[in-house]
């Protein structure tokens, strides 16, 4: 197979407003969609998954994928988890037998590497509002952009402009920015600039607002409370701010809004959310895109084929990673042919897809080069910014015992506590090993099914430790649900400063939420890392050697941080 050149340079283009990418009336957009029959052009609203793992063309992925994307039933793909090298070959072949370019995408919110291993692995968004300098997100999301459209990667799902207002929401948390509106709009315009003006549709999320919720979407329906006043003084500022900023793509959620629309409809499903507020009273004029049809929050009695109908009836132009990709193209081709669903509606989400293709280049060059992967993606310059990042938004929480830097004498016994809220979580587990690699450590794991037994063993080890510390990796907590702590976790997390020996230094470090720290005011020392990387490693292990300062500053409200 002949190598593509890679097109990400050719468009980087400005204006690169919404406004400018889909007033565009090009030739190239008119004729293709004049060519078009109704069922290719429902086809061009379906992105179908992909698993980024190539092993050969026999298998059933590329079999289904291949034989959609040749009929037109698929309009892109969006990547899950895989490599480098199989993502830009299998982008590659599936572009081949598409007769319209396909729109290529994946969830990249901490970079590349959070779907494809070889890339660059980037702190998640707290954390680069941690580090308080927008300059250093737009670079980050400028790697990000150059290191997607090298492997064939034109969209990212990322940023998520939701403001984490609550700190039990169990799935957005550290993938936001914070809860403050003007933090969230510079972090969010930083990273909308730097992947736009380097070739890659930025898509803010999830419309109307996930950061107040108690429920995973993922999981069930989550039921946003606020009423419209609040929407307009709260929620909705973000996202008005993106869409002054040109952001090219808005990913509804799925969560009820039931003081807005009436009714416990998900949002994505409401033409009062997607048409009346996104679409008409904010005057988005970008790409709506539904959140991954698959999510339980939208099994509600309704089929598949029924949720893409809905959904396309709201006002979405992208239904993304639904199970069954032909049978919800059925289901909408079917609703067109009845006159559930105007072919006007239809051709005006595919024209602004094809504004789209056509701004990202794809109408002139859909292929990338796959003998230039290793110079432009993973590099060592590229891992440098994370470096940056990572030691930037290192925050200390507080630190009332002076336990940074970590002194204790040479030949002390260092005790370090996993705590975990599952069995079988890995997290701290690489920190542990790099911890044993420095100092003279002892490491143990304290999860929800570790008996009295290896408590009172634990006690032991601190009571003999000549330093403490003790790391989480848990992503959302909450006091009034706190996790799924026992009893003999919080009793032992709570009495850590009598177990020691006195003046020992005690050190709390969190790999993910900040919030957890905010709950155990007894451990007088905290430190928040928001992320468990290679990079993040480093940086503590700076911190506890006295070469780094940590000077993050936290990006949400907490009772207890008082440094």
């Amino acid at each position: 197979m002949a190598n593509g050149v890679d097109s990400a340079e050719s468009v980087r283009l400005k204006p690169y407003s919404a406004q400018a990418v889909f007033s565009n009336r090009n030739p190239w957009i008119e004729r293709t969609l004049r060519k078009m029959t109704v069922r290719e052009k429902v086809g061009q609203m379906i992105v179908a998954k992909v698993d980024a793992v190539y092993k050969n063309d026999d298998g059933p992925q590329f079999q289904l994928i291949s034989r959609l994307a040749a009929e037109g039933k698929i309009g892109g793909i969006m990547f899950l988890k895989g490599d480098v090298q199989s993502a830009a070959l299998l982008a590659n072949r599936f572009q081949e037998v598409s007769n319209v370019p396909l729109l290529v995408s994946a969830d990249m919110e901490k970079g590349v590497a959070m779907r494809l291993d070889g890339a660059t692995q980037f702190s998640p968004a707290m954390a680069i509002s941690a580090a308080g300098n927008p300059a250093l997100a737009r670079r980050m999301a400028e790697i990000i952009a150059r290191e997607a459209r090298a492997v064939g990667i034109q969209q990212n799902y990322a940023p998520t402009v939701d403001l984490n207002s609550n700190p039990a929401n169990p799935v957005i948390n550290t993938r936001s920015f914070g809860d403050r509106i003007p933090l969230v709009n510079a972090m969010s315009a930083a990273m909308i600039d730097g992947l736009q003006s380097n070739g890659v549709a930025a898509t803010a999320k999830h419309f109307p607002g996930h950061g107040d919720v108690t429920v995973d979407s993922h999981l069930a329906l989550p039921v946003l409370e606020g009423d419209r006043r609040r929407l307009e003084n709260y929620e909705l500022k973000p996202f008005r701010s993106a869409i002054a900023h040109g952001v090219h793509s808005i990913m509804v959620g799925h969560l009820a809004v039931p003081r807005l629309t009436g009714t416990m409809e998900p949002a994505s499903l409401s033409k009062k959310i997607v048409t009346g507020l996104l679409r008409r009273e904010l005057g988005f004029q970008g790409l709506i895109v539904t959140d991954a049809l698959n999510m339980k929050a939208l099994e509600n009695g309704l089929t598949p084929g029924q949720v893409a109908v809905r959904a396309v009836q709201a006002g979405n132009d992208i239904l993304l990673f639904p199970e069954d990709p032909e049978q919800i193209f059925d289901a909408v081709c079917a609703a067109v042919e009845k006159g559930e669903i105007s072919e006007r509606q239809i051709d005006h989400s595919v024209r602004r897809i094809l504004q789209m293709k056509h701004w990202l280049g794809l109408d002139r060059q859909k292929l990338v080069d796959l003998s230039r992967l290793n110079e432009r993606v993973g590099t060592p310059a590229n891992k440098r910014v994370a470096e940056q990042i990572a030691e930037e938004s290192l925050t200390l929480i507080r630190d009332r015992n002076r336990s940074l830097p970590l002194r204790f004498p040479q030949n002390g016994r260092l005790v370090n506590i996993i705590l975990n809220d599952r069995p079988g979580q890995k997290v701290g587990g690489e920190f542990a090993d790099t911890l044993r690699s420095r100092y003279n450590v002892t490491s143990m794991r304290l999860t929800p099914r570790s008996k009295p037994e290896f408590f009172q063993r634990a006690s032991k080890a601190v009571s003999n430790a000549s330093a403490v510390i003790l790391t989480t990796g848990i992503q959302a907590w909450s006091k009034s649900e706190p996790s799924r702590f026992t009893q003999l976790q919080f009793d032992f997390v709570r009495s850590l400063p009598r177990m020691a020996p006195a003046g020992t230094p005690i050190l709390f470090i969190s790999f993910g939420t900040p919030y957890i720290l905010d709950a155990f005011p007894e451990i007088g020392s905290a430190l928040c890392a928001y992320s468990e990387t290679d990079q993040t490693e480093a940086a503590i292990l700076k911190a506890l050697n006295g070469q780094l300062v940590p000077r993050g500053s936290l990006p949400v409200s907490l009772e207890g941080a008082r440094p």
